[in-house]
């Protein structure tokens, strides 16, 4: 993701491949956003979001499992979609919803009463946080993110992270009635950062799985003249 030249746009893309099990997608999205202000300090991104999906599911493969005849259209399904979204933001503080997939996508169709139809539900993400100094090399940063999806209930994540320094992120998330977890980051410099998360779910898949880890990297590419904002808050 990068601005553009012109005045108030920014451009970006995302690649992906996912695999669990039997099922694996890939995809590719192209973002586009425009900005305005709301302040002297403060700006108002409106964002779109449009791109392709592949999904594919080898049910046929399962050796342990008797695949049903209603399920052989899932093999394979191209699902274009389209997404929006807000961010308000100032240089402490930022407000933000979105709505990454418009269109449900079906991926099967149910053959009888009995049976579900499969398709991608529509997901609403609600997030806010701010940057709070707490000493000359301490700052605290505390967020929330709110997932919302029709037929379950809602995700509510709360999340407190310490930067020391201006380069050393540690904090700790806490899923309501899900999972808590631990991160920790460092800023090598403006442009270079690279981060390790875990989390443990509290639910009882807690006996089938020792936790989930993640390793982030992220490079900021210079593209323009000009100093680059670091540290970045969010």
């Amino acid at each position: 993701h990068s601005p553009l030249p012109w005045s108030g746009l920014s451009l970006g893309g995302v690649v992906l491949h996912d695999r669990v099990g039997p099922a694996r997608q890939t995809g590719a999205f192209l973002d586009i956003a425009y900005r305005i202000r709301t302040g002297e300090k403060s700006r108002l991104s409106f964002g779109l979001k449009g791109g392709v999906n592949f999904f594919q599911a080898d049910l046929a493969g399962l050796s342990t499992v008797e695949v049903d005849p209603s399920t052989a259209d899932l093999s394979s399904k191209v699902l274009p979609n389209f997404g929006f979204g807000l961010f308000w933001h100032g240089p402490r503080f930022y407000v933000g919803l979105s709505a990454p997939k418009l269109l449900e996508n079906k991926l099967t169709e149910a053959q009888s009463a009995v049976l579900t139809t499969a398709k991608e539900d529509r997901h609403y993400f609600a997030i806010a946080g701010l940057v709070v100094d707490l000493g000359p090399d301490l700052k605290f940063k505390p967020s929330i993110m709110l997932r919302m999806v029709g037929g379950a209930p809602l995700s509510l994540d709360v999340n407190a992270n310490f930067l020391m320094r201006d380069r050393i992120w540690l904090g700790a998330l806490y899923r309501l009635g899900n999972a808590f977890g631990v991160m920790a980051q460092y800023q090598f410099n403006e442009q270079f950062r690279a981060g390790y998360a875990f989390d443990l779910t509290t639910t009882r898949l807690g006996a089938y799985n020792a936790g989930t880890h993640e390793v982030m990297l992220s490079y900021d590419l210079k593209f323009t003249k000009g100093r680059t904002i670091s540290p970045r808050y969010f």
